[in-house]
């Protein structure tokens, strides 16, 4: 691995009220991090409960937000990182103890950008159904739950996350680029939390996914998308926060 022997990471999460995940994902990335990582950043959209002080506990760098956007709060993330790729990662996925050995053999392997596959926290038969699609290197089969990865020079020659857009960043920002540069999945498994599944019931939110998906590939306006994927499921962060489970 001799051209990114040399090479870090920045771990990127966008966070809000993530009390009851964010220690456990930080705990993660240190103890598996084996000196690859050169900074963890949580930028944080004034969350309601304790996310912010358990990230400064555990040592992150922590960035506040004035508007919950995942779009605008990754990208605030990659402008204070320091490391020559990003991985930005949701605070509910639990990437492979591996990552940070993965993502550089795949860069040192001629990889621009690229995700994991995932699998769910959760024993429903029909979850694994969507896992099993994940393998695959459709933009359908896509998501922020993968994870991404991707080099830096990059990420900002390309113009970074679209802010407009407050759902299907990830969707974009990947069409945006795969055609240009080169793009794998990687053939190991993030961990990923069904609480979306658990509080809507999988064909509802499989539905809205297929709905707001063919509104993207038809060009639909990133106001439009928001507003129907919230008009057609309940998200956790809807919730209060001491509700929020994994």
């Amino acid at each position: 691995m001799s051209s990114t022997k040399h090479k870090k990471l920045s771990v990127i999460i966008p966070t809000l009220n993530e009390e009851k995940l964010i220690g456990k994902l930080l705990q993660h990335i240190t103890l598996n991090s084996n000196g690859h990582v050169a900074d963890v950043i949580v930028v944080d959209a004034n969350s309601k409960d304790n996310t912010e002080s358990k990230a400064i506990q555990l040592g992150a760098n922590v960035i506040k937000s004035e508007e919950a956007s995942r779009a605008l709060q990754m990208n605030k993330g990659a402008e204070m990182a320091t490391g020559d790729i990003l991985y930005f990662v949701h605070a509910d996925a639990f990437p492979p103890v591996t990552f940070a050995e993965d993502i550089l053999q795949a860069v040192d392997e001629g990889i621009d950008f690229g995700c994991y596959r995932f699998r769910f926290k959760s024993s429903n038969p029909l979850l694994k159904i969507n896992s099993f699609f994940t393998r695959f290197k459709f933009l359908w089969c896509r998501g922020g739950d993968q994870t991404l990865f991707i080099k830096k020079d990059i990420f900002e020659a390309e113009g970074r996350f679209n802010e407009k857009y407050v759902v299907m960043e990830d969707f974009e920002l990947i069409q945006r680029l795969w055609r240009k540069y080169k793009f794998t999945v990687l053939p190991k498994s993030v961990i990923v939390s069904a609480r979306k599944y658990k509080i809507n019931g999988y064909f509802r939110v499989n539905i809205a996914n297929l709905i707001v998906f063919r509104m993207f590939k038809k060009g639909k306006a990133p106001q439009k998308l928001k507003e129907k994927y919230h008009q057609l499921i309940r998200h956790p962060k809807d919730q209060e926060p001491g509700e929020q489970g994994s």
